[in-house]
């Protein structure tokens, strides 16, 4: 087999459509994007825990300015506060990755399982096939063409 081409593993299984390959691809693509909302959704956790954590700092400046009243509201209203009902950040990543995210990692998988032998980034393969300019040495089709 010519290695001016996908590995094996990128390419279409004999007999897949090339809608079988697009709808494969949108839906892998789908995932991706779900794995950029699920990074959001970790910055959240993690920046709203450092702002609680920050809030200490300020109680702190609060009093020493003379303003304890202010700090004991920060203190009784914010620090440590439900950031929706009966839920800290680490709760509402516990849950979307044990029910949204998780179900749609096993649907993706199902679809490439079914429609492409489990093989990922067919549709792509096939994109750089036809984008590359064959023949150039910083258009190779895979690693280890070079030679």
């Amino acid at each position: 087999m010519s290695r001016d081409g996908p590995a094996e593993r990128h390419r279409r299984p004999e007999g897949v459509s090339d809608g079988a390959v697009a709808a494969a691809g949108r839906v892998s693509e789908a995932l991706e994007t779900t794995e950029q909302a699920r990074g959001h959704l970790y910055a959240f956790h993690q920046l709203t825990g450092r702002a609680d954590g920050q809030l200490d700092a300020a109680v702190e400046l609060l009093r020493a300015a003379g303003h304890g009243d202010l700090a004991d509201e920060v203190e009784r209203e914010l620090i440590g506060r439900n950031v929706l009902s009966g839920r800290w950040t680490f709760q509402i990543v516990e849950e979307y990755d044990d029910g949204y995210y998780r179900e749609f990692r096993s649907i993706e998988g199902k679809v490439r399982g079914r429609l492409m032998e489990g093989r990922r980034h067919v549709f792509e393969a096939e994109m750089k096939e036809r984008r590359r300019t064959h023949g150039l040495p910083d258009h190779i089709a895979r690693p280890g063409d070079e030679d």
